[in-house]
C-alpha cells in the first residue's frame, strides 16, 4: 500500500508500547486509526494524545482473546470509519516457564492473546478488507522469539505460530491485492513484563516477589528498559506496510543466532541427502 493517507487502520494493543508507536506513525501519515486495547485507562490516554494532534482516531476496548469482543470492536470500527484497510494484530503478553511446569491458566492466557487473538483478528478483519476491493495490509506482531526457540517457552510457541500463519496467509491473499507482514521485534522498551507481573498477582493472589522467576522478570524488565523506542518501531511498520515487506525486523542483534539455526536445519538435510530411498 504505497499511498496510505486516508486509509483506515485497526490496531490492537494500541494503549502503550509497540501498538501505540504503530498507531502514532500511521496517524501521522494521515491514516484514520481505531485504537484497541484491553486496558481502558491506557487506551483513553493514547487516544487523547493523538486527538490532540488533530489525528482522526478513536478507541475501542476489547480483549482479543475473546472473539465476541473482537467482533464487536470490528463492528464499531466499521460504524465509525465505514471500512478498514489495515489490520495490525499487535496485542501480546509474556508468559511461560520451564518445560512441563506450565500452569493451565497461564497456558490459556498466553495462547489466547498471542495466537488465538491473531487468528481471530485475521478471520474477522480479513473479509472486511477484501470486501471493498481497494487492497490492504495485515501486520501481525510476532517476535524474534518466533524464529528462535528458548527454554520451551509458551511465548515462543505462540510467536512461531504467528510467523507461520503470516507466511501462509500472505500467499493466499497476495492475488487479492492484500499484503501480509510479520513483525519480529527484538528488545523494545515496553511494559510487557509488567503486565505479566500484574497477571501473576491477580491469579495467584500474591506478587512474584522472590525466587528465580522474580529475578528473571526483573532482568527482562531492565533489558527492555534499555531497548528500542516503540515510536521507531512504528515508523518501521509504516514503511513495511507501504513496501509490503514480508518480514519487519527492528535490528540485527539476533541475526547470527538465526543463521546458526538455519545452518543446523540445512545440516539435517545434508545428512540424509544421499540416503533418500528410490520411489
Amino acid at each position: 500500500m504505497k499511498d496510505i493517507a486516508g486509509k483506515v487502520a485497526f490496531v490492537t494493543g494500541a494503549g502503550s508500547g509497540i501498538g501505540q508507536g504503530i498507531a502514532t506513525a500511521l496517524a501521522q501519515a494521515g491514516v484514520k486509526v481505531m485504537l484497541c486495547d484491553v486496558q481502558q485507562a491506557a487506551l483513553d490516554n493514547a487516544v487523547a494524545k493523538l486527538k490532540a494532534t488533530n489525528a482522526d482516531v478513536d478507541g475501542v476496548r476489547a480483549d482479543v482473546s475473546i472473539r465476541a469482543e473482537l467482533q464487536a470492536a470490528a463492528d464499531e470500527t466499521i460504524a465509525r470509519f465505514g471500512k478498514v484497510h489495515i489490520l495490525v494484530n499487535n496485542a501480546g503478553v509474556a508468559g511461560g516457564g520451564s518445560y512441563a511446569r506450565w500452569p493451565d491458566d497461564m497456558t490459556d492466557w498466553v495462547l489466547g492473546v498471542n495466537l488465538r487473538g491473531v487468528i481471530d483478528g485475521m478471520a474477522i478483519f480479513g473479509p472486511l478488507i477484501e470486501s471493498h476491493g481497494e487492497g490492504g495490509q495485515i501486520v501481525s506482531t510476532a517476535s524474534i522469539a518466533g524464529l528462535l526457540s528458548g527454554s520451551g517457552s509458551l511465548y515462543n510457541v505462540t510467536k512461531y505460530g504467528v510467523v507461520a500463519l503470516s507466511e501462509g496467509v500472505r500467499q493466499e491473499l497476495a492475488p487479492r491485492g492484500i499484503g501480509v507482514s510479520v513483525l519480529c521485534p527484538g528488545f523494545i522498551n515496553t511494559n510487557i513484563f509488567d503486565n505479566l507481573g500484574k497477571w501473576v498477582a491477580e491469579q495467584r493472589g500474591a506478587p512474584m516477589s522472590e525466587g528465580a522467576a522474580a529475578g528473571q522478570l526483573d532482568a527482562m524488565r531492565q533489558r527492555l528498559a534499555a531497548g528500542i523506542d516503540p515510536n521507531y518501531v512504528g515508523e518501521l511498520v509504516r514503511e513495511g506496510i507501504e513496501g509490503d515487506w514480508p518480514y519487519i525486523f527492528t535490528d540485527a542483534e539476533f541475526e547470527p543466532l538465526i543463521e546458526r539455526r538455519f545452518a543446523a536445519i540445512k545440516e539435517g538435510f545434508d545428512k540424509i541427502r544421499d540416503r533418500v530411498p528410490a520411489r
